[in-house]
This record gives C-alpha cells, structure tokens and sequence, in this order.
C-alpha cells in the first residue's frame, strides 16, 4: 500500500472513471476533445505564466539548451497542441471495433472487439506536451489516464491539467479520467509503479535511466519507449548535397528528442569530401562532434569518440561520427550500438537500400530521409503516445490502436461443451 495519499485517492478515481469512460459515446468524446482543445487555446495565458516559472527555475539549474527547449510552452506550441487534440477528434473511434468474426461448427458465434485498457498510468520527464498527448488519445480510447511528469515541469503540467480535465468533465466525462500527480517526489513515482490494483498499464517517456527504471522497478505491465540512440549512414553513392541537408535536420532541427541522429556513419569513399563539408556546417551550429581517428584527421581539433559515444543517446547538440569501410562495417556498428528506434541510409543504390531496410531490426528504417519523421503525426496515425520499441503488442509511433486491448464475445443458443 502507497504511503503517499494522492497516490491512492487518484487512483481511486481514476478506477472508478474508467469504468464508465469505456462506455462513452464517440460523440461524447469528440465534443471533450473539442473543448479542451478550445480551452488550452483560451486559458494560454495562464498556462504560459506556469511555464516561464518552470523555465527560469530550470535554467537555475543549470538545464541544457535542448532539455530547455523540451520544456519550453510558446503560444505557437499550445496552438499546435490544441491542433493536435482536434486531429484526434477526426480518427475513427476504436472502442468496439470488430477485429474477427466467426460461427464455429456448434453454431456459436464469437467476436473479438477492442476495448480500452483501463487505467495507463504515464511517468515522463520536462515535455509538457505529453500531458496534452496523453490525455486525448486515451480519452478518444476511453482510457482514464493518471500522469506524473517531471519535477522540472510540474507548474506547467498542473496548469495544463486543470485547464483540459475540467473541459472534459464540462462536456460530460467522468471526474478522474485526467489526472496528474502533485507530488515530485522521487519515492512516489515508485510506487506508482506497484499500484497494479488501480494502473493497467505503465508507459515511461524520457531518457535512458527513466526507462529503465521503470522497467526494473514496475510490477504494473510496462509498454517501453525507448531510447533513440539514431543513426544516418552515408553510403559511397549517396547524393552528398541531399545527405548533408538530411544530417544537418535529423541532428539540430530539434536535438532534444527521442529521433534525433546521434551517430553518423560516412563510407570511406566520400568521408574525405563530405566530412569537411558538412562538419563546418555542423559546427557553425554549435555542434560539438566526436569521432573515430580518421574522422579527426577529416575535421582538424574536434575530440576523439569513445566507445561510451558511439552508445549514447546525447538529446543535445553533440554528434558521434565514424568513417566505415564497408556497407557491412556500418550495419555492424547499428546492429552494436543502436537502440532499435530509427535508423537511415542514404544512397543512390536501389539494392544497398533494399538491403538496409531488411536487415536492420529498428521500429522505423529509412531511405534519403531524415529520422525525425518518426511520429505519430508524420506517419499520418495521429497524436502518438510515444515511440515504442519493444516487439510485443506495440512497435513504432503508439496511437489510437495501441491503447486497446481486445474482449472475446461470444453469442449462443443454448450450447454446452461436452
């Protein structure tokens, strides 16, 4: 049992929400999402107040540029939240889809249709965003959902929750399906991972050590997002303009998120060409570049990689590069060092790009393309709840579908089994 009494009281609520959001109406829903869209919109300037309070606070502390921009609400970004809870509300509701249907021999006829998971709980870092997220995908699945983000983030967090739950209870959901922890402390987020009496489903967003200790500590079933430790291979016959464009986005566009590139592989045979050409570019963005010895001989004064680089997930304005030899060297070194997440090629080859995307084993694989289209958004699936990359039950951006699970139905005439 939790010695903190939010924990229990909320996730009492949330239980109790989630037995009746499952039974909602889509159009109950959508005129939720509707408002709390509308909401985040109109009550900006409170929301905005709570996060220049968690800005400066942060930058106290001595935050990196990129967490900064993580935790950073403008109102182009709520207007882009609001958006989102409105492209939600345009997808096809999933609860009670019917995904099979059969009349077995006895003439029992049994259904299987999607249904909420019940109550997901969502531990996650400095993105305020996620709140919004979160919230709509699992109201649109009829999922109460119980959120405890960041301490870096908590005014921001609980403004946005206040604003979004009370639209959605206006418009007719149930008291408890949105809810945030005001607690930070580090002790109830671990007990939020044994509440198995109330959560259904934990899913972590956030860095390396998030992760995995959620995924050590929780005896709540665990979806893992993971770690994006990305990679760009630039292969001897690749278009080196299109290539440079491609590292300069996927690694400065936003490099404090899960798809940006944090190791880029350059074949032999262009690296003495491009490296320069696309270091000074790297580097008059204030990228900070470590690499393997021949790439220091390339790009004169930059620091030596370790093999620690080469498995990190930076989140930052700092790129790991090494010159390969071969097709084969550069699939090794994904295969060793990456994360599952999102990987790319760039190449003129039709074969060797064939050949890429069979053989590496991440949840997105690209051709001449940057590795920060892995989103919900981009993929064209919706508002996502995170990337996944586990193998079980989901893969890849998570949305609508990956909050369900299945119920078997099934109809008879008065059959017993002999």
């Amino acid at each position: 049992m939790t010695s903190f009494p939010e924990l229990l009281l909320k996730g009492k609520k949330a239980k109790d929400a989630a037995y009746f959001l499952g039974n909602l109406s889509s159009q109950v829903k959508d005129k939720a999402l509707e408002a709390m869209a509308f909401e985040l919109e109109a009550k900006q300037e409170a929301i905005l107040a709570a996060n220049a309070l968690d800005v400066e606070a942060a930058r106290q502390k001595g935050l990196s540029k990129a967490l900064l921009d993580r935790l950073l609400l403008t109102p182009k970004r709520i207007e882009e939240m609001a958006e989102g809870l409105m492209a939600v509300v345009c997808l096809p509701d999933p609860i009670g889809e019917m995904t099979h249907q059969c009349r077995r021999p006895n003439g029992l006829d049994v259904g299987r249709i999607r249904v909420p998971l019940g109550v997901v709980g969502i531990i996650y870092e400095a993105r305020p965003n996620v709140t919004v997220d979160a919230a709509g995908l699992c109201l649109k699945t009829g999922n109460a959902v119980l959120l405890r983000g960041g301490s870096e983030a908590i005014r921001s967090n609980l403004a946005i929750t206040q604003v979004i739950a009370s639209a959605a209870e206006e418009a007719g959901v149930p008291a408890g399906a949105i809810q945030t922890l005001e607690t930070t402390d580090r002790e109830a987020a671990q007990q939020m991972m044994r509440m198995n009496e109330f959560l259904d489903v934990l899913i972590p967003r956030g860095g390396a050590g998030l992760i995995q200790s959620v995924l050590k500590n929780s005896t709540v079933p665990v979806i893992e997002t993971g770690v994006g430790n990305c990679h760009i291979y630039v292969d001897y016959c690749a278009d080196l303009q299109m290539a440079e464009n491609i590292v300069i986005n996927a690694k400065t566009q936003r490099p404090g998120v899960c798809n940006a590139m944090e190791t880029l592989l350059v074949h032999k045979n262009v690296a003495g060409k491009f490296l320069p050409q696309v270091a000074r570019r790297l580097l008059q963005l204030d990228v900070e570049l470590r690499g393997c010895p021949r790439s220091v001989a390339l790009i004169p004064g930059i620091q030596e990689a370790t093999d620690e680089d080469y498995a990190t997930e930076f989140l930052d304005l700092i790129l790991a590069v090494k010159v390969v030899d071969t097709f084969e060297e550069a699939l090794e070194h994904i295969r060793f060092y990456g994360t599952g997440h999102s990987e790319a090629i760039i190449t003129n080859d039709y074969q060797r790009a064939r050949n890429f995307t069979r053989r590496v084993d991440a949840a997105a694989v690209y051709v001449n393309a940057s590795t920060r289209f892995t989103d919900g958004f981009q993929f064209g699936l919706g508002a996502e709840i995170g990337i996944s990359t586990q193998k079980l039950h989901a893969r890849g951006p998570m949305g609508l579908n990956e909050l369900t699970t299945v119920k078997h139905v099934c109809y008879g005439s008065g059959q017993v089994r002999e």
